[in-house]
């Protein structure tokens, strides 16, 4: 007799930040992407690519951050809608983000697919997000935070996205 197998509660949706170079992939990019999605490859920091891999999940909530720009900000919201698998570009040696460690037996690197769901009507610099009351603990915000995946909470995420959309005053 074969045993059924044991339903697992669902996991609450959990949040997240991504940052990017608008030189190297904006959000403009994602938008004008096939399906509006990609692998959100060559993150080459552990700690980011342990979120890739054991946290990010199908479903969660994504923002997109452009950095190393004039006015740093979140400019829009994507999701994952696939979940870690290994990064292709760890092991095709004519790419930037080679590494002749990882193989396909044992993956050193992770990705995750995204997809952008919507460009913020107003941009938040970062400036706004540093004086915005309940975003103080928000891993952007902190000093000599340079992660390029964040979590972020539900809280913060709530007040992020009022934020991005103008009051109707």
């Amino acid at each position: 007799m074969t045993l059924a197998k044991r339903s697992q509660p669902a996991r609450e949706r959990r949040y997240w930040l991504i940052k990017s170079e608008p030189s190297s992939f904006s959000f403009d990019h994602l938008l004008g992407a096939p399906k509006r999605t990609t692998s959100w490859e060559g993150v080459r920091n552990y700690q980011a690519r342990n979120l890739l891999r054991d946290e990010m999940q199908r479903g969660d909530g994504v923002l997109f951050y452009h950095s190393s720009t004039d006015v740093p900000a979140i400019v829009g919201e994507a999701e994952v809608v696939r979940e870690g698998y290994p990064d292709p570009t760890a092991f095709d040696a004519s790419d930037s983000h080679y590494d002749a460690r990882s193989t396909r037996e044992s993956p050193a690197w992770f990705t995750v697919d995204v997809r952008a769901v919507s460009r913020f009507e107003q941009e938040i610099p970062l400036a706004r997000l540093r004086q915005t009351p309940g975003l103080e603990r928000m891993v952007l915000v902190q000093k000599g935070s340079r992660l390029s995946v964040q979590p972020v909470t539900a809280e913060e995420w709530r007040i992020v996205h009022a934020l991005a959309v103008p009051s109707q005053a």
